[in-house]
């Protein structure tokens, strides 16, 4: 329950991400605005991991390799990726392209962690796929015929698959969720520095990018990265991606809470869509293949469950 609710809260944030970020590209660049929501929300994530978890830092920093991979992956990477994507397709297609995150993390997991999902799970990702489809084409599948893959699209293919391995990567690490979080944005920040500088990417110049910036670097930034990180200690990859559905919804709500009407589409899909979380959820634990009563010359490899903070 603890982890659903680290999730649900996640993606809300990144909701909130997409239609922020949407406005704010156009006036600032990706890697302006990449930059400078990650320096600030460096220090009060390491701040907040000192406080609250205590880490040993020697410790933490002796898995620099794996920060520094996932920090590339996640905070360098996803991000830079999407914010470019944004400039050159629609929030439509972007979305459209992103819903399928769920069932290559599912993928993913299969092939690289040996995970076992049940039949449920995935017809948990098809039933929240269908649902997001629902919510994006507002009921007419014929619109997806007009769609085109375009550079933007491109860039999102990479996105997802960039953020299925940071999520892969980061289920089997063994550092503390606050302090891993807090070491990687860090990490992003001073390696995106020299070419920050190098392409004058100062800091926003109107209050309304300073606004978003703001909203960007509290919670798509803080708050969805801490409550992922948080929730992979405590559930399945294949799991917590296919919560990634429910960004489609929040951007409806959003939107309607902005003014705009919601359609008998989008009520639709989006209880598709959650359907398909519960069903994941449900059958979401992952059958362990039977460990071989013969004795070796090494100890087996742990599972990923093993690697959940005891």
């Amino acid at each position: 329950m603890r982890a659903a609710v680290y999730l649900i809260l996640a993606n809300l944030f990144w909701a909130g991400n997409f239609v922020v970020g949407q406005a704010a590209m156009k006036t600032m660049e990706p890697l302006q605005l990449t930059f400078w929501r990650w320096v600030l929300a460096a220090v009060p994530l390491l701040v907040l991991a000192h406080a609250v978890e205590k880490p040993d830092w020697r410790a933490a920093l002796r898995r620099w390799p794996v920060l520094l991979l996932l920090s590339g992956l996640g905070m360098s990477g996803y991000t830079l990726l999407l914010y470019s994507a944004l400039q050159h397709t629609s929030a439509l297609n972007a979305s459209l392209v992103t819903a399928a995150n769920p069932a290559l993390i599912l993928v993913m997991a299969v092939v690289l962690l040996r995970d076992r999902p049940r039949p449920l799970s995935w017809v948990g990702v098809a039933l929240g796929l269908l649902g997001v489809l629902i919510v994006l084409t507002a009921g007419s599948f014929e619109r997806l015929l007009t769609f085109s893959i375009n550079t933007g699209e491109l860039l999102i293919v990479g996105a997802i698959t960039v953020w299925g391995l940071y999520t892969i990567i980061a289920r089997r690490l063994d550092v503390p969720a606050i302090t891993s979080t807090a070491v990687q944005v860090a990490m992003a920040a001073v390696v995106l520095l020299p070419f920050a500088v190098a392409t004058g990417s100062g800091l926003p110049g109107s209050p309304s990018e300073g606004w978003s910036l703001a909203f960007i670097a509290v919670f798509p930034s803080l708050g969805s990265y801490l409550l992922w990180n948080l929730a992979l200690k405590r559930t399945s990859a294949a799991n917590a991606g296919n919560y990634l559905n429910l960004i489609a919804v929040f951007t409806a709500v959003i939107t309607v809470v902005l003014g705009q009407p919601i359609t008998v589409p989008q009520i639709l899909g989006g209880a598709l869509v959650i359907s398909g979380v519960l069903l994941t959820s449900a059958g979401g634990k992952e059958r362990q293949r039977p460990r071989s009563s013969k004795s070796t010359s090494s100890p087996p490899s742990p599972s990923p469950a093993e690697f959940r903070p005891r």
